[in-house]
């Protein structure tokens, strides 16, 4: 399962609004090869279930994840920043032994 701050869920639901999605999507949280660790996150919103998604809500956000990245991402908190050293979603992920500088990617 996959928890997000408040800050994330509020970064989030304005995305959401700006782009005048309706409640028919979800944010779609993946992992794919690549970056300098080796693994790199992937944040999108969908409105299409794949075959092996697995689904979560938190904090009223619906999250989907395909089985692939629900190993890698168990138990992982979403959460964002906007402060001056940097803007953006993270990953605080414990299933990563190391992650790259600007925490894009991991590995395992």
């Amino acid at each position: 399962m996959i928890t997000i701050t408040d800050k994330a869920k509020e970064k989030i639901t304005h995305l959401m609004q700006d782009s005048e999605m309706g409640s028919d999507y979800f944010l779609r949280v993946s992992v794919k090869g690549g970056g300098c660790s080796g693994l790199s996150y992937n944040l999108d919103f969908d409105n299409e279930e794949q075959k092996g998604d697995q689904f979560f809500e938190d904090r009223g956000i619906k999250i989907a994840l395909d089985m692939k990245s629900f190993l890698y991402l168990a138990g992982t908190e979403l959460d964002f920043t906007d402060g001056l050293n940097g803007k953006g979603f993270n990953f605080i992920n414990p299933n990563a032994s190391r992650s790259c500088g600007c925490g894009e990617s991991f590995s395992v």
